[in-house]
């Protein structure tokens, strides 16, 4: 299964170090955790996205995933991809960036012939071949729609997609320089939220081997982060219920919005996925 990971400390900039695979099984080539691509996404000080992302298709590129990147933002985006959709290529790995903003997703997306219709002349911006990019030019298409109005634009994508597509999850986190996004749709795979007040250095790890993050700046300012799971012990962690949108706003206040109350038109099980969609779908 994919992993994500999502923190902000807006407005502040903080300093954070990451490490998108850490285990040294994650090097293993018959390992079943094996991943197929890592991505960090973060912002300069002139907003500009910044977006390092490689395919794991080879040892060599397996380096980049387990060397220390200590960056400067006030909102990161990290995404360990096991692939459902495309090859192991720079286009069809997490993060993407379109407008100025950063995103990523876990879960499946079917028929995507009826999705490229729906998005017309926003279809030129998908580079690659997944569901994921194109579920981000539709949710671009709708911001454009609603002026700009990113909470908007999601709900309408999502909301499209749950209606009109057979769906496994559309789990989301976006970015842009001082806020983010985050959704969990359906109850498929977990999101959990942790907001964090000024304390302890963070240091989160996740479970499996896969995005490790540590920070001495959150002693000192509030965070929110976001992860597919718990990446410590705080007994703070909540999971996000299914259908909710997740809004951190550039003054670090959450709004919840339940954008999907009812469960997808055209749910897809696992036995109804391809056998590689359904092997990255498995949490492991």
């Amino acid at each position: 299964m994919c992993r994500l990971f999502g923190m902000t400390a807006a407005p502040q900039r903080v300093k954070a170090t990451f490490w998108l695979l850490d285990a040294s099984d994650s090097l293993d080539r018959q390992s079943e955790t094996n991943p197929d691509g890592t991505g960090l996404g973060t912002f300069d000080t002139a907003g500009r996205p910044l977006v390092e992302k490689q395919p794991l298709a080879a040892y060599e590129d397996r380096q980049f995933a387990v060397e220390a990147k200590l960056r400067e933002s006030a909102t990161f985006l990290a995404h360990v991809r096991h692939a459902s959709t495309g090859a192991r290529t720079p286009n069809n790995t997490h993060p993407f960036t379109e407008h100025g903003r950063i995103f990523a997703h876990n879960g499946v997306i079917e028929e995507l012939s009826e999705l490229d219709e729906e998005l017309g002349r926003y279809r030129d911006l998908v580079n690659g071949e997944t569901d994921s990019e194109r579920f981000f030019a539709l949710i671009t298409k709708h911001i454009d729609a609603h002026g700009g109005d990113v909470t908007a634009g999601i709900t309408d994508a999502a909301r499209w997609i749950a209606d009109q597509l057979p769906i496994f999850a559309i789990n989301l986190l976006l970015t842009t320089a001082t806020e983010l996004w985050a959704l969990r749709y359906p109850g498929t795979h977990d999101l959990y939220v942790l907001e964090r007040e000024p304390g302890e250095h963070l240091a989160h790890r996740g479970s499996k081997g896969t995005v490790r993050v540590h920070s001495t700046d959150p002693a000192h300012t509030p965070i929110v982060v976001v992860a597919s799971e718990p990446m410590d012990d705080d007994a703070d962690w909540k999971l996000v219920p299914s259908g909710e949108l997740l809004h951190v706003d550039r003054e670090l206040r959450v709004h919840r919005t339940t954008i999907l109350d009812g469960p997808p038109a055209h749910p897809l099980s696992l036995s109804d996925l391809s056998a590689e969609a359904a092997e990255s779908q498995m949490h492991r």
